[in-house]
């Protein structure tokens, strides 16, 4: 038996199970309606909600970028690799959202990956969302910290689980998604931040798909709920609403700087 014989078992299990993915390419630019194998077909699986991904204005803006930096910083932030497009973009969402500041990822999943494990370590506690997206499952199994699951959208459950964890020596960090994926439906922010403040709890929310949709012009779940100042840490995604590619962190210029 060869070493790598387990992935044709696997493989042939998943496709039984019907969990096999099968990729479907799409040979036209993203919109309402694209092309699949040279058919025109309706698009409703597409996070492009606003149609932004092949907007004319985004498209010319996109090669004049191209035109005057190339197609990569070619290094890490912290050596060569902040351009003035960084900056200027991280300043222009700091006043979208409303926030001090912003600090920009290559995705929202990274963004997620990156902030989590820095606010927190083994020492400290996650209250996590138990329907919370993968990419904060992943960054706070890769903090160490002791993560308590609390029941979907329930302060409530939320608050119960806080008071087992009151006199806990370390941080303490709420996350939610802002609009869950699957099921569409708005976690009880303004509810969520009530009992952080009671417990004195760092508040994170994932807004990638709040963005565009809730608040004023697009602004997110923070927004909508009015709770400027109030929530700790926005992620946010520029690959939904935005219709491009990127993650970002909205919060303090502390938090920012600290990041």
């Amino acid at each position: 038996m060869g070493k790598l014989d387990f992935i044709d078992k696997d493989l042939e299990q998943l496709k039984k199970e019907g969990l096999y993915i099968i990729i479907r390419t799409i040979e036209s630019p993203q919109g309402a309606w694209i092309v699949v194998d040279g058919k025109k077909v309706l698009n409703m699986c597409s996070n492009n909600y606003l149609g932004f991904a092949n907007h004319p204005k985004l498209k010319e803006k996109a090669k004049e970028a191209i035109d005057k930096f190339g197609v990569g910083p070619a290094a890490v932030r912290t050596i060569a690799g902040t351009m003035s497009l960084h900056t200027e973009l991280e300043k222009k969402l700091a006043e979208f959202k409303g926030a001090e500041a912003t600090i920009s990822f290559q995705s929202g999943f990274n963004a997620n990956l990156a902030t989590i494990p820095a606010l927190v370590g083994k020492e400290d506690v996650i209250f996590s969302d138990e329907l919370n997206h993968a990419s904060i499952i992943d960054g706070c199994r890769l903090s160490k910290a002791t993560i308590v699951r609390y029941k979907h959208n329930d302060p409530e459950d939320l608050e119960k689980k806080l008071e087992e964890y009151k006199d806990f020596p370390g941080k303490k960090l709420i996350i939610t998604d802002g609009v869950f994926s699957m099921d569409g439906d708005i976690a009880p922010l303004d509810k969520i931040v009530e009992v952080a403040e009671k417990y004195d709890a760092m508040t994170m929310v994932d807004d990638a798909h709040g963005e565009g949709v809730l608040g004023r012009g697009g602004r997110g779940i923070v927004d909508h709920f009015n709770l400027h100042g109030k929530v700790d840490i926005e992620v946010g995604t520029l690959s939904k609403a935005f219709g491009v590619v990127g993650g970002y962190v909205a919060a303090s210029k502390k938090v920012v700087e600290y990041l």
